[in-house]
C-alpha cells in the first residue's frame, strides 16, 4: 500500500468514527442527581446535588465503546433544611472545602436491552475512588418533543435515568453507618456541536 492509499484509508477510518460517535453534554436544568438514605430506620430521606455536569460520547453503532463522565459540585448538596446542609458540607460528611468535586468516569458500559445498560466507573467521593454500577435507562434518542416550539431544544439529543447503590462509610463519608445511600439521576444532555 503506498503513502497515497495509507493516508486515504485512515481519513476514511477517522470520517467512519465520527460519523458513529456524538457528544452530549448535559442539561443543566433536566439533570437531577437525587440521594436517600434510613434516618435510623424512622423514615426515608432524600437530597440533592443541584450542579452536575457530564459529557457522554456515544457512539450509536457500538454503544459499549462509548464513554460518560460526570463532575459534581459537592457544595451544591441540599436536603431543604439548612442546618443539615451545613452538616452534610461539614468534616463529619462530604468536608467540600477539601474535596469540592464529585466525579464519575465510565470503565465499561455493558448494553443489557434495546435502551438498557450497566455503567462502571469510578466514583470518587472525600477523595476515595469506588467502582460502581449505574443501571441506565435511555429514555430519548433523537429530536426533543420540545424542538419544533423552542428553539433551544433544536438539535439532537438524549436522555436518560439511572439508579445505584453505595455504601457511604467505603468513601470515609459519616461516622457512623446509616445503611445504604440509594441514588437516582435523570439528565437530558444535548449533542455538542
Amino acid at each position: 500500500m503506498n503513502c497515497k492509499s495509507i493516508v486515504a484509508a485512515l481519513a476514511l477510518a477517522i470520517a467512519a468514527t465520527s460519523a458513529q460517535a456524538q457528544v452530549y453534554k448535559t442539561d443543566q436544568g433536566h439533570t437531577e442527581v437525587r440521594f436517600g438514605w434510613s434516618h435510623a430506620g424512622v423514615s426515608n430521606q432524600n437530597g440533592e446535588f443541584t450542579t452536575a455536569e457530564g459529557t457522554l460520547d456515544l457512539n450509536a453503532e457500538n454503544v459499549e465503546a462509548s464513554t460518560l463522565s460526570v463532575t459534581i459540585d459537592a457544595s451544591s448538596v441540599t436536603s431543604g433544611f439548612g442546618p443539615l446542609d451545613d452538616h452534610l458540607k461539614s468534616a463529619d460528611f462530604l468536608e467540600v472545602e477539601t474535596y469540592p468535586e464529585i466525579t464519575f468516569v465510565s470503565t465499561e458500559i455493558e448494553r443489557t436491552g434495546d435502551t438498557t445498560a450497566n455503567v462502571t466507573g469510578d466514583l470518587t467521593i472525600h477523595g476515595v475512588t469506588k467502582p460502581v454500577v449505574l443501571e441506565t435507562t435511555m429514555t430519548l434518542q433523537g429530536p426533543h418533543p420540545l424542538g419544533d416550539a423552542i428553539e433551544y431544544y433544536k438539535g439532537d439529543w438524549v436522555a436518560f435515568s439511572a439508579t445505584a447503590e453505595i455504601d457511604h462509610m467505603e468513601f470515609g463519608v459519616g461516622p457512623f453507618s446509616t445503611g445504604p445511600i440509594t441514588i437516582s439521576i435523570v439528565t437530558e444532555m444535548k449533542a455538542d456541536g
